[in-house]
């Protein structure tokens, strides 16, 4: 049996959790221990599978500050990335035969402080130097360092998979000292029991009376562009009759966590938003969702609207699909290799006025979701199974341990 531990530094409800709880699960499918470990678990703000008793979590190093002063969030997260690793290595008595890691890889070289060497498979979402504004010099001067520490320790790991061919090729253009390194891509999956249960009533989420319910879901980060949906839903008030109009509605479910003070801030730009637009009416705000209600919501939506620029990959476009919901998306990143402009939705510019005409669609040939949606089940099932997911990784963890 092999012995994996899977290293992560918040264990939300984000995309990159999503793919390190269905990576454990498969893993486990496979005969494999495993174990997560992380700096931070709450109970109430995580998927639900990690309340499994079989699949182990462990917490450490939780007391160690998030920023200082506000500040420095990055070198916070690689001190209590290490003393997770640390923790692991020397007072855990733990058994491993493989280190599981992504987004911090500045706990690689303390994997290898082992005695005996442990092999480091490490998943790249994306260059965490590229996710930071550089907006003044001592910032810059702040994240030097960082981003050679990134580059380096990236390097020390035995396998590294990213997670589209879009991250491939920002992984070599980023990384030039590891042109050597290959990248293999390993497509984030979907867990499809979770999705094949009895979709729950939407508990007056949207009004009865609308019809065409468009879904936007990403955490309340400004980087997400989540307010593209918000001016593509007044751009669209524009080119429908007042009867249509009535039928349309607006849900904007994002995950939100109160310790992150740009989620608490965005979700009040965002609502101040609607009401400058004069949306109020037509757009319900919903903070920290559950499986149930994402499902549900997925189930009775006309269409999802994904905002992001650049995405890496973007996992909710795979689950809108599996859900036979079509997804609008911007033309850029991962969706160009999950959608299938035109069969599945559609992929547009990240401008309002793109965003309503393909909205315009759904309110005006209500058939056209039938069709996309069943062709978006279908290439989930060929393209993103968790079998296939499950069958890559295990092989990667195979070599590791030849």
């Amino acid at each position: 049996m092999v012995n994996v531990v899977f290293l992560h530094p918040d264990l939300g409800i984000g995309g990159a959790e999503r793919l390190v709880v269905d990576a454990a699960l498969a893993l486990r499918s496979k005969g494999c221990k495993v174990q997560i470990w992380t700096a931070h678990y709450d109970p109430d703000h995580c998927f639900s599978e990690t309340k499994d008793p079989d699949l182990p979590i462990v917490c450490v190093g939780d007391w160690l500050p998030t920023s200082i002063c506000g500040y420095f969030h990055a070198l916070c997260a690689y001190i209590r990335m290490v003393y997770v690793a640390l923790f692991l290595i020397f007072f855990s008595g733990v058994e491993f035969d493989v280190v599981f890691c992504d987004q911090v890889s500045a706990c690689i070289p303390v994997i290898r402080l082992t005695r005996r060497k442990k092999k480091v498979l490490f998943y790249c979402h994306f260059p965490d130097q590229l996710l930071t504004v550089r907006s003044s010099f001592l910032k810059r001067l702040y994240r030097a360092p960082i981003d050679r520490l990134e580059e380096a320790t990236t390097g020390m790991a035995d396998c590294v998979v990213v997670n589209s061919q879009f991250t491939a090729g920002v992984f070599k253009r980023t990384f030039k000292s590891l042109s050597s390194v290959h990248t293999d891509v390993l497509y984030p999956s979907l867990n499809f029991s979770t999705f094949d249960t009895e979709p729950a009533e939407l508990d007056g989420l949207i009004p009865t009376e609308k019809s065409f319910v468009f879904l936007s879901i990403n955490r309340y980060e400004r980087k997400k562009n989540l307010a593209l949906a918000l001016e593509a839903l007044k751009d669209l008030q524009g080119r429908l009759s007042g009867d249509e109009w009535k039928k349309v509605h607006l849900v904007m479910a994002g995950g939100y966590d109160e310790r992150v003070p740009e989620n608490v801030d965005h979700y009040k730009e965002l609502k101040d938003l609607s009401t400058k637009l004069g949306l109020s009416d037509s757009v319900s705000f919903l903070r920290s969702f559950s499986d149930e209600q994402k499902i549900s919501l997925l189930h009775h939506c006309t269409c999802v609207l994904y905002t992001p620029s650049n995405e890496h990959f973007g996992i909710v476009p795979v689950e809108a699909m599996y859900m036979r919901c079509p997804v609008i998306a911007v033309n850029s990143g991962g969706p160009l290799e999950s959608i299938a402009d035109g069969e599945t939705g559609f992929l547009c510019d990240p401008q309002p006025a793109c965003f309503a005409e393909a909205m315009e669609k759904f309110v005006k040939d209500p058939g056209q979701r039938q069709g996309m949606g069943e062709a978006g089940r279908d290439r989930v099932l060929k393209r993103f199974s968790l079998d296939a997911f499950s069958e890559q990784l295990y092989q990667y963890i195979c070599k590791l341990t030849e």
